[in-house]
């Protein structure tokens, strides 16, 4: 019986996405970076980005300070759209971040995530979408993953998660 357990706990998935972070790493996206604002927006005070506190999908409550409804996968074109539609904190410019942007915001001292949770509330251990293509096969474009913070080519095709950016004023 103590042996199921500890199999059991071993293999349960909450404990195998456990949080890491390695001292000998400097913080990259320390929460004083960044400014938590009440309309669901976060604005990075190095980069002059704005971004989405929740993934794509969800919606910011100001009162809880959490992320409700679920976050969407979508298709690389169908984030686009999306990005001309979203109108999150009263804001219609926003967009599907590119390579670098999303880079920004990775958190390199950690994985599972490999993203500040204090600030950006509703990130799933997954990928996100970029707006930058391949080069070689204009059919893929980048991803970044929360999950270990590396980047890799996924079909345009495929459902991903996303957040979109915005150029603060």
């Amino acid at each position: 019986m103590k042996a199921l357990l500890v199999l059991t706990l071993l293999f349960t998935p909450s404990i195998l996405a456990a949080k890491t972070c390695y001292d000998s790493i400097s913080e990259t996206t320390p929460s004083n970076r960044f400014t938590l604002n009440t309309d669901g927006t976060v604005s990075d005070n190095v980069t002059g980005l704005m971004w989405q506190t929740c993934s794509y999908g969800q919606s910011f409550d100001a009162d809880t300070t959490r992320c409700t409804n679920s976050a969407i996968k979508t298709t690389w074109q169908e984030a686009l759209r999306a990005s001309v539609n979203d109108r999150t904190g009263n804001y219609d410019d926003w967009q599907v971040p590119n390579i670098k942007e999303l880079a920004s915001i990775l958190e390199h001292k950690c994985v599972t995530p490999s993203i500040n949770e204090d600030v950006f509330i509703g990130s799933k251990n997954d990928n996100y979408w970029t707006n930058t293509s391949n080069v070689t096969d204009p059919s893929f474009a980048w991803v970044y993953t929360f999950d270990r913070g590396l980047n890799s080519l996924h079909a345009k095709a495929s459902n991903v998660y996303l957040r979109f950016v915005r150029y603060e004023e």
